[in-house]
């Protein structure tokens, strides 16, 4: 089964994505898919995270990045069936799909909870300049756990910045700094945000007395080599979870020895 196949049997369509939703992910670099998640999901992955952190304790990301002022986890698939969703969900696979023209595997999931008066981030982008423009390379959904507010820490984007082919160091003296552009993205725990990752993003403080949860689904074209290397850490567990079509996104060829 080839990824084109893969995606076809988890439901992804041309007409999966509208016309207008296409264009405004190519125009903007980022589009919000709402309601991906039901409330129940959205529960079933929190409660998973707290045992996660638990458990982990300052291990907690280790596997991928840990990050000053938040809590992180990573190695997702391999921690719960109810983050399989983020390789078998047709809509955000469409987004994905159009981004990386239908060359896509899993390159890692994680997750990262800006804590209270943390979060504050440089706009960055999450691969280098291009060599081809318009020749993307990595794609990232931001799966929200907790409702994104003004106050608690959400992404920020600055719409269009994919098609400059610049960074934001380009142009800014300090990318910390806020981008007259720059737009944060709000919603709804259970909503998805798509966002082209060579669009410049950064976490804003959160300013509030609580965690602000999501999940981090990054996906990159088939050569390239994952963030996390996906065949190596695969648990034979999580290989018999999986589906055919789960394994292709997940880009693994062998089930675990």
């Amino acid at each position: 089964m080839d990824i084109r196949e893969a995606l076809t049997a988890l439901g992804v369509r041309d007409d999966t994505l509208t016309q207008e939703e296409k264009e405004f992910l190519d125009r903007e670099g980022y589009l919000p898919l709402r309601g991906i998640l039901t409330q129940e999901q959205v529960a079933a992955i929190c409660k998973r995270q707290a045992e996660l952190l638990a458990e982990e304790g300052d291990k907690a990301g280790l596997e991928v990045h840990q990050e000053a002022g938040t809590d992180r986890l990573a190695d997702l698939i391999n921690k719960g069936t109810m983050y399989h969703v983020v390789i078998s969900h047709p809509r955000v696979l469409a987004a994905i799909a159009h981004v990386l023209q239908y060359d896509l595997k899993l390159s890692s999931l994680n997750s990262r909870a800006a804590l209270p008066g943390q979060g504050r981030q440089g706009l960055h982008a999450d691969w280098g300049r291009l060599e081809t423009p318009g020749d993307y390379q990595v794609c990232n959904s931001i799966w929200l756990l907790d409702d994104f507010t003004p106050e608690n820490g959400a992404t920020r984007v600055v719409p269009g910045s994919h098609r400059s082919g610049k960074t934001p160091g380009d142009e800014m003296a300090n990318p910390a700094d806020p981008h007259p552009n720059e737009v944060v993205l709000l919603g709804k725990a259970g909503d998805v945000v798509v966002f082209n990752a060579h669009t410049w993003h950064g976490g804003t403080l959160n300013r509030t007395d609580r965690p602000r949860r999501a999940l981090h689904g990054y996906f990159t074209r088939r050569h390239n080599t994952q963030q996390l290397d996906q065949q190596k850490y695969l648990r034979r567990e999580t290989w018999e979870q999986l589906s055919e079509a789960q394994r292709v996104v997940l880009g693994v060829t062998e089930p675990p020895e």
